[in-house]
């Protein structure tokens, strides 16, 4: 397993295309990060008219710390904004803090997906956790049995990727959505906003082909496909 040309071949795709997805988002972020919206929102304001507009006054927006950290708990009902979304009025803040509170129009509409990468993330964290430690000493071992119960704890981390996508989709189209319904951003400022969650879709989609290759390269290896231990 270890320094496997044969990993290379299944994992460099997919670590090409995580490359370039990072480099588009920031690229986006900082090209749309320099252009004001014309009503001077700020990405809370943002995102307080259009939850307040869907009767969600009871979700709080508080500050975050670090670049690109926001993210919606559906625990406590907050949105939690970086603070070059939280307080500044570009249209890439506006997008982002728009994606966040997309997730809270599908927590309060019960979307199925959200719900069910919901109730993954304990198994997830603990397969992320516990899966490589297996796998490298099952490998080293040859134990099989390591091996192969890495690699199911590995596809519950898969798993809650996958399920990420549909969540991460749906909430940037009811954020352009409400960004146009509500009046925070005009008709022609909206592909801005666009750019900027197309290529935070991306890193989404790079995330789970990375994990979907990861895992095929396990199988292979474990003989769990394929037929043959190796």
């Amino acid at each position: 397993m270890l320094f496997d040309p044969v990993y290379l071949l299944f994992v460099g795709p997919a670590l090409l295309l995580s490359v370039v997805a990072q480099m588009w988002v920031k690229s986006a972020f900082a090209k749309y990060g320099q252009m004001a919206n014309r009503r001077g929102l700020t990405g809370a304001q943002a995102a307080r008219v259009i939850l307040d507009t869907a009767g969600l006054a009871g979700v709080r927006i508080e500050a975050a710390q670090g670049f690109l950290s926001d993210h919606y708990d559906p625990r406590s009902k907050v949105l939690r904004l970086s603070p070059d979304v939280y307080g500044k009025p570009s249209l890439a803040a506006v997008g982002v803090a728009a994606h966040e509170a997309g997730h809270a129009l599908q927590d309060a509409a019960g979307y199925a997906p959200l719900q069910a990468r919901s109730a993954l993330v304990p198994v997830a964290q603990i397969g992320s956790n516990l899966a490589w430690p297996l796998l490298l000493v099952g490998f080293l071992l040859q134990a099989t049995s390591l091996v192969k119960f890495g690699v199911v704890l590995f596809s519950a981390a898969v798993l809650f990727q996958l399920v990420t996508l549909p969540v991460e989709f749906n909430a940037s189209r009811r954020a352009l959505a409400a960004l146009g319904s509500t009046g925070v951003l005009a008709p022609d400022e909206l592909p801005g906003a666009r750019q900027v969650l197309s290529a935070a879709a991306l890193t989404y989609v790079a995330a789970a082909v990375a994990a979907v290759a990861q895992l095929l390269y396990f199988l292979v290896r474990s003989g769990m496909l394929g037929g043959r231990d190796d």
